[in-house]
C-alpha cells in the first residue's frame, strides 16, 4: 500500500543558495512518520530490546514498510543477521533491517537509525520514543521521499538493532559481505531527533570532516536551529564521536553526519514516551536532515 501520493517538489538548489525548511514542511509525510514513532514506541513493543519478542515486532513493522515501499533488498532479503555474545558471555541474535533506493550512482550514502532500546527494567517499559523510534521513523519518511524524488547516490537505509550493546548492529553492518563497502561515501545517522526544548538540532561530524562543513552550514532551517559541534576529543563525554552507530563508520575511515539532540530528562528513563514528544521540533529537524542530504547528494562526490 503506498503511504502518501505522489506529487512533484520543484526543488532549486546551488551550492551558494540558502535553503529554508519551513518554507516546505510538507514535503515529507510527518503526520504518518509520527504515528510510525508512536507504534515503534507503543508499550506492546516492550523497549524492544535486542533478542526479544518485542525487537521482532518491531522489526516486522519495520521490514513491513520496506516492502510496502519497494525498497530494493541487498541480494536475500531485506533481514541481515548477526551475533553475539553480550557481558554475561551469553549468545545473542541480532538483525539489521537493509534495503535501499538506487540513485543514479553506484556511489551510496548509508542512512542509519537504531530500533532497539532498553527493553524492560523493573517492571517499568523503556519505551524509547525519542531513543531511538524518531530516527527510525525519520528514516522511513526519507525513504519514501526519495523513492519519489530519485537521488544522484544510492540511497543505503539500515534500520540498525543492537546500538544500545555497543554499536554491534553498526559493526555488524561493516562486516556484512552482502553490503557493498567500497561504494560508501558518507554515513547519515539519526539518533534522539524528537524532544528538544531549545529548537536545536546537532549535527556532528564536520571537525573530523571538514569538506562536509561548507555544505551544511548553507542550511538555514529557521526557526530550528542546526548547530554543528559535539565532535571534537576535548569535549569528553560531550563528544558524540563514538556515542552512535556513526562511532562504527568513523573506526573504518567512512565520513559521518550525526543529527541528535542534547540529553534531556527523558534519556534513557522510563518517561522517554511518544506522550512526551515534541511534534512541532521534529517535524522540523526531519526537514533540515532532509535539506541537508539533498545539499550533500548535489555536491558531495
Amino acid at each position: 500500500m503506498q503511504r502518501y501520493s505522489n506529487f512533484i517538489v520543484v526543488f532549486i538548489f546551488s551550492f551558494c543558495v540558502t535553503i529554508s525548511a519551513s518554507a516546505q514542511l510538507d514535503r515529507l509525510d510527518t503526520e504518518l512518520m509520527l504515528d510510525d514513532l508512536r507504534r515503534l514506541s507503543h508499550d506492546a513493543a516492550k523497549g524492544r530490546k535486542t533478542g526479544t519478542p518485542g525487537a521482532e515486532a518491531a522489526r516486522r513493522f519495520i521490514i513491513g514498510q520496506f516492502t510496502d515501499m519497494g525498497a530494493k533488498k541487498l541480494k536475500k532479503g531485506y533481514r541481515h543477521s548477526f551475533t553475539f555474545k553480550n557481558k554475561a558471555e551469553e549468545e545473542i541474535e541480532g538483525v539489521n533491517v537493509v534495503g535501499y533506493i538506487r540513485g543514479k550512482e553506484d556511489k551510496a550514502f548509508v542512512i542509519t537509525a537504531h530500533y532497539d532500546h532498553l527493553g524492560v527494567r523493573d517492571s517499568l517499559i523503556y519505551n524509547g520514543a525519542d531513543d531511538n523510534a524518531s530516527g527510525v521513523s525519520a528514516l522511513l519518511g526519507l525513504m519514501e521521499y526519495f523513492r519519489a524524488n530519485k537521488p544522484r547516490h544510492t540511497l543505503i537505509f539500515a534500520a540498525l538493532d543492537s546500538e544500545e550493546m555497543g554499536l554491534r548492529g553498526a559493526t555488524a553492518f561493516l562486516e556484512d559481505e552482502k553490503i557493498p563497502l567500497e561504494e560508501i561515501v558518507l554515513n547519515i545517522n539519526m539518533d534522539m531527533i524528537s524532544i528538544n526544548d531549545k529548537n536545536e538540532l546537532y549535527v556532528a561530524g564536520t571537525h573530523h570532516y571538514p569538506k562536509l562543513k561548507p555544505i551544511i552550514e548553507k542550511i538555514d532551517p529557521a526557526p530550528l536551529q542546526l548547530k554543528l559541534g559535539h565532535d571534537t576529543p576535548d569535549l569528553g563525554y560531550n563528544d558524540w564521536t563514538s556515542q552512535s552507530d556513526h562511532g562504527a563508520f568513523h573506526k573504518k575511515g567512512i565520513p559521518f553526519l550525526y543529527f541528535g539532540v542534547e540529553d534531556h530528562a527523558h534519556y534513557h528513563k522510563p518517561t522517554d514516551t511518544f506522550e512526551n514528544v515534541n511534534q512541532t521540533f521534529y517535524k522540523r529537524a526531519t526537514h533540515a536532515i532532509l535539506d541537508c542530504i539533498l545539499a550533500l547528494d548535489i555536491n558531495l562526490n
